[in-house]
């Protein structure tokens, strides 16, 4: 079915605001799951995958700082999704980056970090390049790169095989981000290494499904759709319910 970039990023929006995201953070939220899925890299599959864990989290829970210096910060977002957990972290980077030339910033514990992408876009947009870079867990192993030059609207995407594990490899459950002032400074979207390129998609891609999204609408999976609705109303009745009582909002749900 297709629905409107302002319907989707609306019932985002209350969805996240019922999970006790602070007003900002909710629309920032929203915005990301909105740009991702008029993109067409489907960021409510995304948002699905992540939500169950994201409805258990505690939203008092703050990420926290392990090291910084002026040019390298550390941050444990505490098993937190990047909704909760990037913020920080992007603004962070981007201030590093514009006094120093390069930042690198590492996410540790976070989950959800496809929806990163829409921060980064913001910190393109103000002039900024990066680069995030994560490994995932499964086999084949795999590793993701995402870059944006700066003023870029949209990113080139990539997703590698890892065929030789190295020994020394641990799970890894964070993200990295690499920020600089000129682009020439960033790492290039390739390797001597011996990766297989799983999948790509270029920024002529990424544009011309944009347009489409909004010359047309959204595309969104339908049975998706009615549940985050449903999931919107029902845990923003269940918040304002339990503020009425004194109690915390309800976040048992495990659908």
């Amino acid at each position: 079915m297709k629905v409107s970039y302002n319907e989707l990023q609306g019932v985002c929006r209350k969805a996240f605001s019922g999970m006790e995201f602070e007003e900002g953070d909710a629309a920032d939220a929203a915005d990301m799951v909105a740009w991702m899925q008029c993109h067409g890299l489907e960021g409510l599959n995304a948002l699905d995958r992540g939500l169950d864990h994201l409805l258990r989290e505690d939203p008092n829970q703050l990420t926290s700082i392990l090291y910084n210096d002026g040019d390298l910060a550390v941050l444990d977002g505490h098993g937190q999704s990047v909704l909760r957990a990037s913020s920080l972290a992007v603004e962070l980077g981007f201030a590093k980056a514009r006094a120093r030339g390069l930042a690198i910033i590492k996410i540790r514990r976070c989950h959800n970090r496809q929806l990163i992408m829409g921060y980064l876009s913001r910190l393109a947009g103000r002039g900024m390049n990066v680069t995030a870079f994560w490994r995932n867990a499964q086999m084949p192993l795999t590793e993701q790169v995402v870059g944006f030059r700066a003023n870029s609207t949209v990113p080139e995407i990539r997703v590698y095989a890892v065929h030789e594990v190295p020994e020394e490899n641990e799970p890894n459950d964070g993200i990295t981000l690499i920020l600089a002032n000129h682009v020439d400074l960033l790492p290039a979207m390739r390797s001597d290494y011996h990766y297989e390129v799983l999948a790509r998609q270029d920024e002529s891609e990424l544009l011309a499904c944009r347009e489409r999204a909004f010359a047309e609408g959204i595309d969104v999976d339908d049975a998706l759709w009615q549940r985050l609705k449903s999931l919107a109303s029902r845990i923003l009745v269940e918040a304002s319910d339990a503020s009425r009582s004194g109690a915390g909002a309800g976040n048992g749900d495990n659908d």
